[in-house]
């Protein structure tokens, strides 16, 4: 069995650009207990009243790792320098690779901006290996439908397998190294036991409702990370609750960081402001 190494709790909210409130649960700057996972937010739920110009994060850089966003409420734009684009809305992911580096832009999607509603949703940035992060940059889009549904044991609930396998489905999610992504629905008062590779930085995060992770009381928006020993953690549900639930393979390797660069040297983050200045990484093409 697990056990929790540490909670994190209490996290205040804060805005990125002007469409995105989260909180952030942590970063790469925490060192290296969540290996090879850098970044996490937690954003809204956030309601939005109806908007002629469209509200998010203008166009920025990425190099050295890869990006994952995770819509529950709401919808979202994304375009970048490789020239891919899309829409994702309730349900949808969408799993950008930076790689050797791009540019890109978030926003609030045009009907969203219009219309208005709640934007509830999670980014996860996952850290590439070494050998990899000069791969080339890459964009998947993955739709609700794609993602298996994983009845719970004991009429618990449902899991939706984003990546990685769980109870013999597999996420359609492609990764570099190993990695699940499980999107929980458990009942209120039923329990789950969820079998974790011995290894992985494990985490747990409850989004909504209450639940105790091996006794341990949590509510929402708060996280348990696990530790690496062991294989597997109980899950109670005391109220209805979501919970996203990480695991992943260490890297064991430098992080150095600089904003959205994540590199293994300092002389690499050098090489990534600089190439990005210069071009580069691409340039997004003009709209009108």
């Amino acid at each position: 069995m697990k056990s929790i190494e540490r909670l994190v709790r209490n996290v205040p909210q804060h805005w990125v650009g002007d469409g995105f409130p989260v909180r952030s649960l942590f970063s790469y700057a925490e060192g290296a207990a969540f290996d090879p996972f850098l970044l996490l937010d937690y954003g809204g739920p956030q309601e939005f009243a109806p908007a002629q110009k469209k509200r998010g994060v203008d166009v920025h850089p990425h190099r050295g790792f890869e990006t994952v966003t995770i819509v529950y409420q709401g919808e979202l734009e994304h375009r970048d320098s490789s020239g891919s684009h899309g829409s994702i809305g309730p349900g949808d992911v969408q799993w950008m690779t930076a790689g050797s580096g791009l540019v890109h832009e978030e926003f609030h999607s045009q009907r969203f901006t219009r219309e208005g509603g709640t934007l509830e949703m999670v980014q996860l940035w996952v850290n590439l290996p070494a050998a990899d992060k000069n791969a080339a940059p890459g964009y998947q889009e993955i739709v609700d439908a794609q993602i298996p549904r994983v009845p719970l044991p004991n009429d618990a609930g449902v899991a939706r397998i984003i990546a990685g396998e769980f109870s013999g489905s597999n996420g359609p999610a492609q990764t570099f190294t190993p990695i699940n992504v499980w999107d929980l629905q458990v009942k209120a008062g039923h329990a789950v036991d969820l079998a974790l590779p011995a290894g992985h930085t494990s985490l747990l995060i409850l989004q909504n409702g209450a639940a105790r992770v091996n006794e341990t009381e949590m509510s929402a928006v708060e996280l348990a990370l696990l530790d690496r020993e062991g294989d597997g953690v109980e899950l109670r549900a005391e109220t209805d609750a979501r919970v996203l639930v990480l695991t992943g393979a260490p890297l064991n390797e430098p992080v150095v960081g600089q904003g959205p660069f994540v590199m293994n040297t300092r002389e690499e983050i050098r090489e990534a402001i600089q190439d990005f200045q210069t071009g580069k990484m691409g340039r997004l093409p003009t709209t009108e």
